[in-house]
């Protein structure tokens, strides 16, 4: 699967909104939305800027499940929430979650909440039919199988250490990674964090259910503001087929 990111807002909630249309029509498989935040503690420079320039513009929760609203008058493409605790605490666990079951979310994925807090999170999310992500780090030996075991929707396999954004190599042992959460889960594993071109991509899906791609598709919002739909089609395009 071709799972690709953008932070909604950015430039505007129109363009996000031909973005995700045009990333179905290129191939993508599913779609992760960021929700701006002001502290996007496991971002890059790139996606923090987004982050800076979609608040700046106004964008809000609110305006994110306006989005999603738009998106769904025109596509059933599975889609998820990639934010931080902090946006949806501040919502309200129950109103937030029973927004995301009227507007068809399949999961979301919360970077800082630890593994160890997450059924703060999760009780209510499963109340509302709402995946919440497992991610699996490098440091995370010990405890992938612990992790995986307890896993719904797709696991986050993180290449790489640090931040999100494009990395000229990936050296992490994916395979070793994957082969020890797929030995206590039938959930499919997902790659993120660093992948940027169809060769990393390629490499990635010979070890992976699906490839993550989040930092090269902003870059491209960035670069391009309301004229990025046709190159980020042409880009979501040239990563689909590069996975097969």
């Amino acid at each position: 699967a071709f799972i690709g990111f953008l932070t909604a807002g950015d430039p505007d909630a129109d363009s996000t909104v031909k973005f995700i249309l045009e990333m179905e029509k290129a191939g993508a498989d599913l779609i992760e939305i960021g929700i701006p935040f002001s502290d996007p503690t496991a971002e890059g420079v790139v996606i923090q800027e987004a982050n800076i320039r979609s608040l700046s513009s106004g964008m809000t929760t609110d305006g994110v499940f306006e989005i999603v609203k738009r998106v769904r008058e025109q596509s059933e493409i599975p889609l998820a929430f990639m934010t931080y605790v902090n946006p949806v605490f501040h919502y309200g666990y129950e109103k937030f979650f029973t927004k995301c079951e009227e507007l068809g979310i399949s999961a979301i994925i919360i970077p800082d909440v630890p593994y160890e807090e997450k059924t703060e999170v999760e009780a209510p999310a499963k109340a509302h039919g709402v995946k919440v992500i497992s991610m699996i780090a490098p440091t995370s030996e010990s405890r992938i199988r612990q992790i995986a075991s307890e896993a719904e929707g797709f696991i986050y396999v993180v290449s790489s250490m640090g931040v999100t954004g494009v990395r000229s190599e990936i050296t992490t042992d994916i395979g070793a990674m994957t082969a020890a959460a797929k030995s206590v889960s039938d959930v499919p594993c997902a790659v993120g964090f660093g992948i940027s071109t169809p060769q990393q991509a390629a490499e990635m899906a010979r070890h992976a259910d699906g490839v993550i791609v989040g930092s090269a598709i902003v870059k491209l919002a960035a670069q391009y503001g309301r004229d990025a739909v046709q190159p980020i089609g042409a880009y979501v395009r040239s990563m689909k087929e590069a996975i097969g």
